[in-house]
């Protein structure tokens, strides 16, 4: 399985130095072998001597360059770094990236064969609308990207729960991931409020590979829960 961690706005290099630390420390004594990703916040990226992959929110379509406030693949280079968010529903709909911008930006990291957690989902509004217009939504957030690129992997993320504390049911999130399992074979995460205290029955779900976190991933001992409860799940299948 694949347990992720968004931190967003939070935490500065020292603390997501702490940070990683803790979870690095967590994860080798416990002997875990699922993959697990953090996204710091870009100034505190940094060298990271950790087995944990280390990945970046967000950068622009560009080695480097005449854009402000952006950074290139040569700021990732400069920390080994080799993986990327993008699709973040906050990157959609706050700094309104469009879908022809993210496309353009997935096709130029897929290049440089960067990991990519490129992220989908519907705000309230298309769910409300019904299953068809729903799935057609999210269907569009698909288009200019290469859904059999060998290091994608997707999370699904319904845009109403992220920070919300709202959750679609167990069963929505089955039906909706079986769904979106016909339109790519890479692995698909869940995200959208996944917390300590539902992260276990989201994990045990079918087609759910795994969870990308957000807010409550910023507690590294509920975070290193959520990684435990992959490593316990996954040695029941055996």
């Amino acid at each position: 399985m694949i347990i992720a961690a968004n931190l967003k706005t939070n935490l500065t290099r020292k603390e997501t130095n702490k940070y990683l630390a803790e979870v690095e420390s967590f994860v080798s004594s416990k002997n875990i072998t699922q993959e697990v990703l953090v996204f710091p916040a870009m100034s505190s990226l940094d060298t990271h001597d950790t087995s944990i992959i280390v990945g970046a929110q967000n950068a622009y379509a560009t080695k480097d360059g005449a854009f402000t406030g952006e950074i290139g693949s040569v700021h990732l280079e400069e920390f080994a770094i080799k993986t990327i968010l993008i699709g973040h529903s906050e990157r959609r709909h706050i700094l309104g990236e469009t879908q022809e911008e993210l496309a353009i930006k997935f096709n130029y990291y897929k290049d440089l064969g960067f990991k990519i957690v490129y992220c989908v989902g519907e705000p309230l509004e298309k769910r409300k609308a019904g299953k068809s217009e729903m799935m057609e939504y999210i269907s569009s957030q698909y288009k200019g990207i290469d859904t059999e690129y060998k290091n994608l992997i997707i999370a699904y993320e319904p845009v109403w729960a992220i920070g919300t504390g709202l959750t679609p049911t167990l069963e929505d999130i089955q039906e909706i991931h079986t769904e979106l399992k016909e339109k790519s074979t890479a692995p698909l995460l869940y995200g959208g409020s996944v917390k300590v205290t539902n992260a276990k029955d989201v994990l045990a779900l079918k087609n759910v590979d795994g969870i990308l976190v957000g807010s409550a991933a910023l507690y590294g001992e509920h975070f290193c829960s959520m990684i435990e409860y992959a490593q316990e799940l996954e040695g029941k299948e055996y």
